[in-house]
Order: C-alpha cells, then structure tokens, then sequence
C-alpha cells in the first residue's frame, strides 16, 4: 500500500469512469499525421491501446492507494448533486467489494485491445474488404469499458441503472458488425438482437424496481440504503423491489431459464466480445444482487433465497448436461457455444453463494466471479487463436482425421487449453476452486431463517454438477489437445489436401509473442488466486460483513 491523498483518489476514480469516454471521443478524431504509423487504423487501434492502459495503471495506483487495513470503508469518494428534486447524486465510491472487479474490467479490457492491435496489424477487422473500421472498433470498446466500470463505482440507484445500460449498444454492435456469422441460426444480427430485447426487458423491470426502492425510502443513495438495511421499506415493497431487480440482474448474470440469449451471443461474437461479456458483463448482475438486493431489502431476499438457490443449481446441471452434450461426437459442438454454456453453471456457484446469504457464501460468489473472470477470459482467446488457425470451432471438425492434435502441432496452445480447463473446472491449487467451494459452504449452513435442509440438498446438486464439470471439460481436452498429427498429403495431391481427403489448414503456428502477452496476467493471476486466496478474501471479507450486518462494522 502507498500512501495516497483522498483528494487524488478521487480524482484516480472519476478519471477511472470518464477517461474511456473521452479516449472514445478522441478515437473518432482524425489521427495526427505524425501518429498514423502504417495507417490511420493503426493509429486508432494504438490509440485504444493507450487509453486502456492508461485507464489500467489508474486503476493499478488507485488499488495500492487503497487503505487494505478498511476494506468495509467506502473510500475515494465523490458525492455532488445532481438532479436536487429527485435526490439523485453523482456519488462514487470504492471498497473491498467493488476494487476487485474495477482492476479485472481494466486488466480485460486492456489485453483485449493490446491483442487486437497486433492481431490486427496484419489483417483487417474484417475478412471483408467494406467492413467497419477501426475507429467504430476503438470506440465502442472504450464506451463498453466506461459503462463497465461505472457499474462497479457508483453509488446511486439511478446512476447504477445508467451505467448498466451503456454497455448495451456497444455490446450489440460488437456482436452485430465485427462477430462472425458461422453457428448461429440468422447470423450475427439475430444474436446481437437477442442481446439486446433480452437485457433491454429486464432492465426495464428492474428500473421500476430501482424507483420504488428510492420513492418509498426518500433517497436513492445506495449507502444510506444500506445502512438503513431495510428498516425504512415495507415487507410487500421488499418483495416487489427484489423480484423485479433481481429479474433484471438474473437476465444479465445469467441465471437459468434467462439464459438462452447467452450462448448465441458467445458464439457469434468477435474473440474481443466474448472475453469481455464472459470476464466483466456478467459479473454486473450479480454485483447488484450483492451490492443491491442483499443490504438494501434483505427480508424480500430471505423469502426469494430458496428460490434463487434452486435456479442456481437447476442452471448448474443444465449448463453442464449442455456442454457434455455439444462436446459429445457427432453432436457438432461449437466450442464457444460450449463455453458459454459453461459459464451458465458457473454463474450459478456464485448464484448459489449469494442465496445463503451468509458472509462465507457471499464471499465465495465474489471470488468465483473474479476467479471465471481471468480462467473463462483466457479460455475465450485460446479457442478465439484455434478457430483463427483452423478456420472453425466446430469439436467434430477439430477432432476429425485432420483435427487440431493440439500437443503434437502446437504443444504451447495445447498446453494453455488443458490448464486453462483444469482451472475451469476447480483443480485445487487454482482460482476456481476457491469461489465453488466457498459457495457450498455457505450452503451447508445457510443464513438464519433459510431451510437448511433445503440448502442441503441444492449443495449436493452443485456437488454433483462440479463431476459434470470435469467431465465434459476433460473430454473437450482429449478431442481437441490429443490425437495423431495428419498425415502428409501424398506426392501429387492438391496442395491444402490431407490423405483423408478433408481441408488442412495452410498454417498452424503455436502461440505468437503478442498472444502470450495478453495471456500471461491471465494464467499468473489464475495461480496466485489459487495459491493465495487471502490476497481476495481479505479484501471482501470484512466489507461483506459490514454488508450484512447493515452497515455496521
């Protein structure tokens, strides 16, 4: 920790929030002649990469300013108001809580635009010669990271609202425009549309949520609220405000049965895309069950807990029955479309841990959400680099006769994969081991007025559905890592033509220099989250206390 002024804290903050909006202006900007480099789309894919680390080392200081002997302190503070008749206030703030998914947003978001200059310095954004150009590209990435991280920061209802929607269009038009169109029934237009009438409707919901919360208690300072902790709303409000904030978060998280507009979104969309809708977007639903729902009506989430649990885990067998059917042979899986099955059951551990509401269940869901952040991040660019060498993601066709054998032809990618599904799938010693188990935990000995018995069973369901898990994720690595190598094609066959007489790729290189930039943090940081899980729990802990206690230290 360094010592650090409040002042300068807040301003780290709000330069935090602001500064990818005005990186996204700057990007629509003619590039000055001498920054242009090779081309103005170079310039402006430079310009991305800039901003966003720029945005990441901000995040970096504010972090180690960050007094880590009060978590539970809201810290680096701004409250000025804003509209007066309402009481609606620009007010932000950090703590043990919200830091950890500030840095993960900024760590994704710059890897993913470091990744996408170099990738880009040899191939356009799209195979297609009129595709959309970079300066599109820039800014919606720095608009989604800006929205992103508002999210995590600000501590009003309404502000929380409009930062949750301003990752919507740029989201959509990511999917829409730089998404691939293979896999997906209508293309990447029907995908990107789905995004958005789903979260659009749920939004809408939740925002009547959100305003009856603030109509009823006089403000809708997210603090306040929490240290009220309920004892200024009615039973019948709590129960009306949490069903129709929690339809709202449920649809973004996602929670089973709103999930169905999740794996056509993955599968159509760009590496870029997927990474950060599985690394950061998620995690905005069930930051507001934690940060909303949990201090603000806690009697409406104590009647609705069992039920939450239930769909948890009913999502955490469903999501991985998905994956071990689409990676069964013959089934013709997409492996992005696995993945993002995958992270449904996922979602649901951290689901499940906020149900108990209980500190260590609590505790578990927000580490499982920093933990599927970096491991399904990394698994969305490794099968991004093998689609991109192979020219699909289809399981049959990378196991075929000329399948992508991973170990034998590119041992560093394969290598990357396997860890990569062993971290998903919770190998002790690694992030995702922590979060799920914490989760169960807390459903062995749920919060008071919960049945336990109930929660009992939902934890041998999430146990189970952990067996589910390491089944199909260790198939996905026999198919797609192991296997001969093709054969040459024979003296006088059509070059790009194996003996069995399917398409070889023209070229199959391991890992490049500028991948295992963007991968390394994320690997790194996998293990130490693994090794040392204090370095997170320390961090939320007493804040999640203070949380359920209602303020209260």
């Amino acid at each position: 920790m360094i010592d650090i002024s409040e002042s300068v804290m807040q301003f780290l903050l709000a330069l935090i929030v602001v500064g990818p909006l005005i990186g996204a202006v700057a990007a629509l900007l003619p590039a000055p002649p001498g920054l242009r480099g090779t081309s103005p789309g170079q310039a402006v894919l430079r310009h991305g990469v800039t901003v966003t680390g720029a945005i990441l080392i901000a995040t970096i200081v504010l972090a180690l300013g960050f007094d880590h002997d009060q978590p539970s302190k809201m810290q680096a503070t701004t409250d000025i108001s804003w509209i007066a008749a309402l009481d609606v206030r620009i007010h932000l703030g950090i703590d043990g809580i919200s830091l950890p998914l500030l840095v993960l947003t900024a760590l994704l978001t710059f890897l993913c635009a470091l990744y996408s200059y170099f990738k880009q310095r040899h191939q356009r954004l799209t195979p297609q010669a009129t595709g959309p150009s970079p300066k599109g590209f820039v800014a919606l990435l720095l608009v989604l990271e800006s929205g992103t991280l508002a999210t995590f920061a600000v501590l009003d209802l309404v502000l929380f609202f409009l930062a949750f929607e301003m990752v919507l269009i740029p989201m959509y038009f990511l999917i829409a425009r730089w998404g691939g169109s293979e896999g997906v029934t209508g293309g990447r237009q029907a995908a990107a549309w789905k995004f958005i009438l789903y979260t659009l409707l749920g939004s809408v919901v939740m925002l009547l949520g959100l305003l009856l919360i603030g109509l009823n208690a006089g403000t809708f300072d997210m603090v306040a609220l929490a240290t009220d902790n309920g004892r200024g709303l009615s039973t019948s409000v709590q129960l009306i405000a949490v069903l129709a904030i929690g339809l709202g978060l449920a649809v973004k998280t996602p929670m089973w049965p709103l999930h169905s507009w999740l794996p056509d979104a993955h599968t159509a969309a760009p590496t870029v895309g997927s990474v950060l809708l599985a690394g950061v977007l998620l995690k905005m639903g069930t930051y507001g069950f934690v940060r909303i729902i949990l201090p603000i009506a806690p009697d409406g989430m104590r009647t609705f807990a069992p039920y939450l649990a239930a769909f948890a885990v009913v999502g955490i067998i469903y999501g991985s029955l998905a994956c071990l059917a689409l990676a069964k042979r013959g089934a013709g899986g997409d492996l992005k479309r696995l993945i993002a099955y995958s992270s449904v059951g996922h979602m649901g551990f951290v689901l499940l841990g906020i149900a108990t509401m209980t500190p260590t269940g609590v505790n578990g869901a927000l580490f499982a959400n920093i933990a599927h952040g970096l491991i399904t991040g990394l698994l969305f660019f490794l099968v991004g680099a093998v689609k991109e060498r192979y020219g699909s993601a289809d399981l049959d066709t990378l196991a075929g006769a000329t399948g992508a054998a991973l170990y034998g032809r590119a041992p560093r990618l394969g290598g990357l994969l396997a860890f990569a599904a062993v971290a998903s799938l919770g190998l002790p010693g690694l992030a995702g081991f922590w979060g799920e188990m914490l989760a169960m935990f807390g459903a062995f000995n749920p919060a008071e007025g919960l049945s336990r018995p109930a929660f009992l069973t939902f934890m041998v369901i999430a146990g189970f559905g952990t067996l589910l898990t390491a089944a199909y994720l260790l198939i996905v690595v026999r198919r797609v890592c192991m296997g001969a190598q093709p054969q040459e094609a024979p003296q006088g066959a059509p070059q790009g033509a194996s003996r069995a007489g399917a398409p070889e790729p023209a070229r199959f290189t391991d890992v490049q220099t500028y991948e295992f930039a963007a991968w390394t943090p994320l690997v790194a940081l996998t293990v130490l989250a693994g090794l040392w899980p204090a370095v997170l729990l320390g961090l939320t802990d007493p804040a999640v206390q203070k949380l359920l206690a209602g303020g209260k230290s």
